[in-house]
């Protein structure tokens, strides 16, 4: 299980509640913006290194996910500031304004990167044609996708990710599919035995979630959430069988 965290106090429940990487990052209520190096040092002190760190680079809000050459600058030196201060991987996403992979902009961030793994989030979620998407990003060398499935939760989605599971074992790609997006407790478990997905990301949002002023909130995550749902993901990850064709395909 993967949780996203915005604050230290969801760093130590989510890691104490059984999570095996974390994905740091600043204002979760806007879908999540690159932390400060602070943020990470003060995340390491709290946990052990068998709980990873991957870092969110996304320098500005909004959906479209089209960075120019000077956000592209920022978020390399920030890239680079993490690595020298211990990320595990990065987490980023480059779209162009036709809605597909900014191959460029993506290969530049993967070689300020290396040799760490790195994520493409849920700008995959509004690239217009998913399938083609998901060659390119293997052709990058991203490590994983995390994504709804292109609808507003992973559970609406769970038919276009698991599709994207048995694509990738067609191309004979190692890229991990993994679903996010309004995934708790209560659909975990169809939605693995559904997709067949070994890994899964949530912020196992609780009850001290709270409004910081009227136009902000601060999602706090829940410890009993987060052994819940590693509970699920244990008991039931596997247990579904992938079948080795596409939907439809006659073979």
């Amino acid at each position: 299980m993967e949780v996203c965290v915005d604050n230290v106090e969801s760093v130590v429940n989510a890691f104490n509640g059984g999570a095996k990487r974390l994905e740091l990052c600043g204002l979760l209520p806007l879908g999540g913006l690159t932390p400060s190096v602070g943020f990470l040092k003060a995340a390491k002190k709290r946990i052990s290194p068998e709980c990873e760190i991957f870092v969110m680079i996304r320098p500005k809000p909004g959906n479209d996910f089209i960075y120019n050459e000077h956000d592209i600058e920022i978020m390399t030196e920030d890239i680079k500031t993490f690595k020298e201060n211990g990320a595990n991987g990065f987490v980023f996403g480059c779209l162009n304004s036709n809605k597909e992979i900014d191959k460029d902009a993506c290969q530049k961030l993967i070689v300020a990167a290396k040799p760490l793994p790195c994520t493409f989030h849920r700008a995959f979620d509004v690239v217009k044609n998913p399938e083609e998407s998901l060659k390119m990003i293997i052709d990058l060398g991203f490590a994983r996708i995390l994504t709804s499935g292109q609808e507003k939760s992973a559970f609406l989605g769970k038919l276009l990710i698991k599709k994207m599971v048995l694509t990738a074992q067609l191309l004979k790609s190692d890229i991990v599919i993994m679903p996010g997006g309004g995934i708790d407790h209560t659909n975990l478990r169809e939605i693995l035995q559904t997709t067949g997905v070994k890994e899964y990301h949530g912020s196992a949002k609780g009850k001290s979630s709270r409004k910081a002023s009227e136009r902000e909130e601060v999602i706090i995550t829940d410890e009993s959430i987060v052994r819940e749902m590693v509970r699920i993901g244990k008991k039931f990850g596997c247990e579904a069988p992938i079948r080795e064709t596409l939907p439809g395909d006659k073979r």
